[in-house]
């Protein structure tokens, strides 16, 4: 059995149907549904006795009141889930952020004031026409000065602490991932090794003007047949395959995806609304809910139901290989999507733009910070990413003060609920004025804000608000009574959990150890 130490690796007695006997536990599938909340898997439960989400939680168990660590982008939901940390230690707060220490990615001698946008999304891809062809192309990445040398830099060199699947590489692991972009590259760690098998088939393509490619997410259908790439990925490599079917040698110890159908039936305003998906069978149809409650639309359900197929999928694959009983099944999320309720929904336009649209803001001092990072076209001037979410970098932190000070005179203007700067981020986060990374000012906007003009989209994430960081978070195996625990927990307690069930130390994870992440509850003798 891999790398088994009976101290380390036994499910707590509470939870075993039989006494505390040693779990055996030889692989970990870590599946993160984007957009999942605790209430969806409830009443999905609940409408669904007899589905694969329902086995699951028949021997799981059952973490009602799991949060993300901080705000509820991907990239620090995923880092979440993988390192045990926030970004405290991860520092990576968005797909598309800053680093005061970067260059632009036409910058290639790295001269001038340094500071710039860190991109890591779709457009990062290598494009022939409208196709991308699933690997990152290093002209568009962003650069910084290394020994000398202005280097480009690649995802996984932005992450500043390691991950699961570099652990349990190093201990003789096999280890897979599967996810929507290849900036997804991010989950090999520092290192760059971590994922022996890492498959990124691109969902949204995005490459320069004039080109126009085909957005899966313009339709819950296409997105549902993105998934199943990935769906076929895990399927080959539990019957010992590589993802795209060649001889690998065992299903690998720790491996995953994530899916994107219930995201996409969460945010869409109009399924297919440009007509581009062929296969639609929803177009015209509103996502999300229909309610507070959290009863899905018609699309949204369509996503939910295809992703528990899968899920089923999955689960007749581990039985007929035989390893359903040494297998750690968890089901998560990145982030959740905000908000629930679709009488909550605002979109008043731009966060800048909102500034700028009040009377003073051309005269004062703390607007004009704001503004002048917000227009920022590249360099060192700053630096606004806004969705539910307003992240500020400003190309003058001295201004902080002065700028914070507008946004809570004007919160009320700015669909504003919270603005933090100075020690309520200092309190949270790394200070921005020693990090490079750390945002000046966290805006989070009134439930239901989003700042889009957008008509697509009926929900986001990227913030803090209830909807964005409380997701489901489901630990299973067969062995495991069904139990749930609603004391909170964090998405971060996942990965020194991954790591304990198959007996390694926890504390190989650089984030577990600075920022004292516990493994999950209820799971292990003596916690």
């Amino acid at each position: 059995m891999f790398l088994k130490q009976m101290a380390l690796g036994m499910l707590a007695g509470v939870a075993l149907n039989a006494s505390a006997q040693a779990a055996d536990i030889d692989h970990v599938l870590l599946i993160s549904v984007d957009g999942l909340h605790a209430l969806d898997v409830a009443n999905f439960v609940e409408a669904h006795p007899n589905s694969a989400m329902a086995e699951l939680t028949g021997h799981a168990v059952t973490f009602s009141n799991a949060r993300i660590p901080f705000n509820s982008d991907s990239f620090p939901g995923l880092l979440a889930l993988v390192t045990g940390g926030s970004p405290i230690t991860t520092g990576l707060f968005y797909d598309v952020s800053y680093d005061r220490t970067f260059f632009d990615p036409a910058n290639t001698t790295c001269k001038g004031a340094p500071g710039n946008f860190m991109v890591f999304d779709e457009t990062i891809d290598l494009y022939k026409g409208a196709v991308s062809q699933n690997v990152i192309d290093p002209t568009k990445l962003p650069r910084r000065l290394l020994n000398g040398q202005c280097v480009p830099v690649f995802p996984h060199q932005a992450i500043k602490t390691n991950t699961i699947f570099e652990v349990v590489k190093a201990k003789g692991g096999r280890t897979a991932w599967a996810d929507k972009h290849p900036a997804y590259d991010l989950v090999n760690g520092p290192s760059g090794k971590g994922v022996d098998d890492l498959f990124t088939p691109e969902i949204t393509n995005a490459p320069p003007p004039p080109a126009v490619g085909f957005d899966a997410t313009v339709s819950v259908d296409c997105t549902v047949a993105n998934d199943a790439l990935k769906v076929t990925a895990i399927i080959n490599e539990i019957n010992g395959l590589t993802h795209d079917g060649r001889p690998a040698g065992g299903a690998p110890a720790v491996f995953g995806m994530n899916f994107q159908a219930v995201s996409v039936g969460q945010k869409l305003a109009k399924d297919n609304s440009d007509g581009s998906c062929p296969q639609s069978t929803h177009s015209g149809q509103p996502g999300g809910y229909v309610d507070g409650r959290g009863t899905p639309s018609a699309v949204l359900a369509f996503g939910l139901q295809k992703t528990d197929e899968a899920l089923g999928d999955m689960i007749k694959a581990l039985k007929n290989r035989g390893i359903f009983n040494s297998t750690l099944f968890i089901v998560s999320a990145k982030h959740g999507q905000s908000p629930i309720n679709p009488a909550k929904v605002t979109k008043p336009g731009h966060f800048a733009d909102l500034v700028a649209s009040l009377p003073d803001s051309g005269t004062d001092p703390g607007a004009q910070a704001i503004l002048s990072a917000g227009n920022c076209p590249t360099g060192s001037c700053g630096f606004i990413q806004d969705d539910d979410v307003a992240l500020v970098w400003l190309g003058d932190q001295s201004k902080t003060q002065a700028a914070v000070d507008y946004l809570n005179k004007n919160a009320k203007a700015l669909f504003i609920e919270d603005a933090l700067a100075g020690d309520e981020i200092e309190l949270k986060l790394n200070s921005p004025k020693h990090d490079s990374r750390t945002p000046d000012i966290f805006v989070q906007p009134i439930y239901g804000t989003i700042y889009t003009t957008s008509g697509k989209k009926n929900a986001e994430h990227g913030g803090m608000s209830f909807a964005d960081v409380n997701v489901g978070l489901v630990v299973s195996n067969p062995r495991l009574q069904a139990t749930t625990i609603k004391t909170p927990v964090l998405t971060s307690q996942v990965a020194p959990t991954i790591l304990r069930a198959l007996g390694i130390d926890p504390d190989e994870l650089n984030s577990v150890r600075v920022e004292h992440t516990t493994v999950l509850p209820g799971l292990f003798d003596k916690d």
